[in-house]
């Protein structure tokens, strides 16, 4: 009974299901379209100077020699830095290996086969139990390559996707230095706020002192009562708590410090005091709106959205058959001891396969569908990165603005006070003011001076966001 014409429309009909299946390949998804308020604007600014603040090393940017020492101690030995560094390596390795999928392979084989034959079905016809079954070995020897032909760049769009996350892990790190210059400094002039707002209370802390031993002696001459004693002594003892509060703040700040140097508690060696620190005259040219794509962030999330529309063409060519070549060379015999037997047991070969999903169809549309989720979730995460950018250095720049006019007038406000410390301390003595109106002067001249320390430490504070939102810090 013959089986063999049965047996060819079986595969015939599996292989031709197979490309009819596989062969159902969806479409790309258009990408959303980038809403008109997220555009561009031609410019920041009213100068058409295309000089960056984010250009400028932060060597250069930053002129205090104690901040440069900081941030150069950071970029060394911040364990996130080094981290960061470390996902590098493994992207590397990861777009190494979508490289060589696209490469043959090469093995050394070593194949021994022993099995049973059915007569029956090779001859067609059924002789009885004697001839049923037939014992068979073989062994094999040699070298072996498989190679899978590329037809629809399901390969080529995995090296693809894989090369931009290398790339795109390298801006990750760029982003996390330009974070990590602009937080050194925050927390540097932080410091510097705090030492000039501990050096306003311990002033006032003199003055008062100086008012309180007055206030004594006015009350032992019969000129002050009780009272006015408590009330000097009550400011005095709420400053000095002030003093520790801070003092306690500077610990605080320096420790946070220490941490993204990569090192122990200690203290922190700083420079002149924040009212004496110059500001970086580049602050006032004008900033072009391209210089936006400087920023690692927006770069990261543009080479994301690169890998993700990668990963859905690859997606989609999983729906098409694979091809592979496999050559084949070695040595060949159904007698293990004659196997290096030359020339009689040599062989030279090729095989061709076709590999085409028929019930996995489902698994491989579910893929695909998520690609599509994550290339849209690109797309507005690389959306979301630009608009973040024009918003950050539209805030930062009204900031800088803003808060030096705060300062000056701060600036103003605080000698008004000082005078009128002086002239109520005159008036006090001379009776014509009464003790309240002392302790509220000193009091305002406290709380304006901590008030003008703290909008000049804004203004740095601002300048460097600026700086980091233009893409400022690392090289």
């Amino acid at each position: 009974m013959s089986i063999n014409k049965p047996l060819n429309k079986y595969v015939c009909f599996f292989f031709l299901l197979s490309l009819v299946t596989s062969c159902k390949v969806f479409e790309p998804p258009k990408p959303p379209q980038l809403p008109a308020t997220a555009k561009m604007p031609l410019a920041f600014g009213n100068s058409p100077d295309s000089t960056s603040l984010g250009d400028v090393s932060w060597k250069i940017f930053f002129n205090d020699k104690h901040l440069v020492g900081l941030i150069d101690t950071a970029l060394r030995n911040n364990l996130d830095q080094l981290a960061a560094i470390q996902r590098i390596e493994m992207a590397r390795a990861n777009y190494n290996i979508a490289s060589g999928a696209m490469l043959p392979s090469l093995d050394a084989r070593f194949r021994a086969r022993s099995g049973n034959i059915y007569n029956n079905l090779l001859s067609g016809t059924i002789y009885g139990d004697r001839n049923t079954v037939t014992q068979t070995q073989n062994y094999f020897l040699g070298l072996q390559s498989t190679w899978e032909i590329d037809l629809w760049g399901r390969l080529k769009n995995r090296k693809k996707a894989a090369y931009a996350r290398f790339i795109a892990s390298e801006k990750g790190q760029h982003l996390l230095t330009t974070t990590l210059v602009a937080e050194v400094a925050r927390l540097y002039y932080e410091l510097l706020g705090l030492d000039n707002e501990l050096e306003a209370i311990v002033n006032n802390i003199e003055l008062q002192e100086t008012a309180l031993e007055i206030i004594k002696i006015q009350k032992i001459g019969g000129r002050a009562t009780e009272l006015a004693v408590q009330q000097f002594h009550a400011q005095l003892l709420r400053t000095q708590s002030l003093g520790f509060e801070k003092r306690q703040r500077i610990v605080e700040v320096e420790n946070q410090l220490n941490l993204l140097l990569g090192r122990y508690p200690q203290p922190i060696a700083r420079g002149e005091s924040i009212l004496r620190q110059h500001l970086p005259v580049i602050v006032d040219a004008g900033v072009p709106s391209d210089l936006l794509l400087r920023r690692p962030d927006i770069q990261q999330a543009e080479l994301e959205l690169i890998a993700a529309k990668a990963d859905l063409e690859a997606a989609r060519a999983a729906f098409l058959p694979s091809f592979t070549i496999t050559p084949y060379a070695g040595a060949h015999t159904r007698n293990l001891p004659s196997i290096f037997n030359t020339p009689e047991s040599l062989v030279l070969g090729l095989l061709g396969g076709i590999t085409a999903p028929i019930f996995q169809n489902r698994v491989i549309r579910s893929e695909f569908n998520r690609n599509v989720a994550l290339n849209k979730e690109a797309f507005y995460s690389y959306q979301k990165s630009i608009l973040t950018g024009y918003q950050e250095v539209v805030t930062n720049l009204q900031r800088v603005e803003n808060y030096k006019k705060a300062y000056a007038l701060r600036e103003e406000e605080a000698e008004v006070l000082i005078n009128a410390v002086s002239t109520s301390n005159d008036l006090f003595m001379a009776g014509y003011a009464s003790y309240l109106e002392v302790i509220t002067a000193q009091g305002s001249v406290l709380d304006a001076e901590l008030s003008k320390a703290n909008t000049r430490k804004e203004i740095f504070l601002a300048i460097v966001d600026l700086y980091r939102a233009l893409g400022g810090g690392w090289e």
